[in-house]
């Protein structure tokens, strides 16, 4: 799940001997072709056969073994006929070849697979199974990766209680804390919870205060919207002399989305104040704050993966760019998904439940005529989760 800070480069050849592809025989097939021959032994995998391979001799091996001297080609053993075997059947005396052999038949050669000196990965390169696998192959038991961004999670707010609170008038569970902490989790990114906090300057300076100095990222949601009580802008550009990059954002949901940075001892702070609704919240982690995470981790295209997708209902466009929750459900077939609404009608940022299995975003354009996109047409859909 890291990514490559470094060019791998392999200190050995691989395969380090001319090694055999299959079961069978080395021969000779320079000065050999068919006929019968003399077996002077047998090549097994992990050891360097001593005896050199003469006219009118051949070598069992078996896959993967080194390759004696004296042969250049490997006869598979279903081109040969045992002839003669010792009394008690353990060791093969004389085989006939059937078939002629081409010099480098059935052998990899040394270096085939990776040459000595041969950037194996590069900078830039996601580390997944394969390439752990590639590592242990080139004796790269260690190696510099990018440092993962740690990100801080807080919720703003008089009205929010903590999960397992009882409700009383007035107040609702925080839940865009606890989405979010599992969105930026499910990615790979160590997150610190820092809490609900209330809507007050001193009470949200504090709280940046404490996060700035653990954390690489800070991620709020509540409290950038046109209300009195929204004092997080004048926190961030009066007490904290952050540069709000952005705080306005013309798109559904999320118009409210800021973006900012602070410097901390002259270390760049990234600060993700999302909106309040919960879908609002989510959407736009999926939109901002998840591909400036892996762009910090060192990933070379950070953008999320964009798919083509039939609609499998009507739906209306708004007058700003909509990102419209969905589910990509695949008919073997055909060529395109079909993308599937997770709440019928008009979907509310305030319910989180039309988040509810949605592993897409319908990227839906801005409504430039009063006509609804019809059922089959087909549009773009950002995933956003397991397909």
């Amino acid at each position: 799940g890291r990514v490559l800070a470094q060019d791998v480069v392999a200190k050995d050849n691989l395969p380090p001997f001319p090694a055999s592809i299959k079961d069978g025989y080395a021969v000779r097939a320079a000065a050999d072709g068919p006929g019968d021959r003399i077996v002077i032994g047998e090549s097994h995998a992990g050891k360097q056969p001593v005896q050199t391979v003469m006219p009118g001799q051949v070598m069992r091996v078996t896959t993967g073994a080194p390759i004696p001297s004296g042969a250049d080609a490997v006869i598979p053993v279903e081109d040969t006929e045992l002839l003669k075997e010792s009394e008690n059947g353990a060791e093969e005396l004389e085989v006939r070849i059937l078939s002629q052999a081409r010099p480098g038949q059935d052998i990899r050669c040394i270096g085939q697979d990776i040459r000595r000196g041969e950037c194996v990965l590069s900078r830039g390169s996601h580390v997944g199974p394969a390439e752990v696998g590639l590592l242990a192959t080139v004796g790269a038991t260690k190696v510099e990766v990018h440092r993962l961004p740690v990100v801080a999670v807080l919720s703003t707010g008089n009205e929010l209680l903590n999960p397992e609170e009882p409700l009383h008038p007035g107040m609702i569970r925080d839940s865009n804390r606890t989405t979010l902490l599992a969105a930026i989790q499910e990615q790979g990114f160590p997150t610190i919870d820092m809490g609900i906090v209330r809507d007050h300057p001193d009470d949200l300076l504090q709280a940046f205060q404490e996060a700035l100095a653990q954390a690489d990222v800070i991620v709020t949601s509540g409290g950038v919207s046109m209300g009195e009580k929204d004092y997080l802008k004048q926190v961030l550009t009066v007490d904290l002399q952050a540069q709000i990059h952005f705080g306005r954002v013309f798109m559904k949901p999320g118009l409210p989305t800021t973006f900012a940075t602070a410097a901390v001892n002259g270390i760049k702070k990234m600060i993700f104040a999302l909106p309040g609704n919960p879908v609002s919240a989510i959407v736009t982690c999926h939109l901002f704050v998840i591909p400036a995470l892996r762009k910090m981790q060192g990933t070379a295209d950070p953008r999320p993966t964009i798919l083509k997708a039939r609609l499998s209902f009507d739906v209306k466009l708004d007058s700003r760019p909509e990102y419209y929750r969905c589910v990509l459900m695949w008919n073997h077939q055909e060529p395109l998904p079909w993308a599937q609404s997770t709440e019928p009608g008009n979907q509310l940022s305030s319910r989180l439940s039309s988040m509810r299995s949605a592993n897409g975003l319908l990227m839906l354009p801005p409504k430039t005529e009063p006509v609804p996109l019809r059922k089959g047409e087909v549009v773009d859909v950002m995933v956003i989760g397991r397909l």
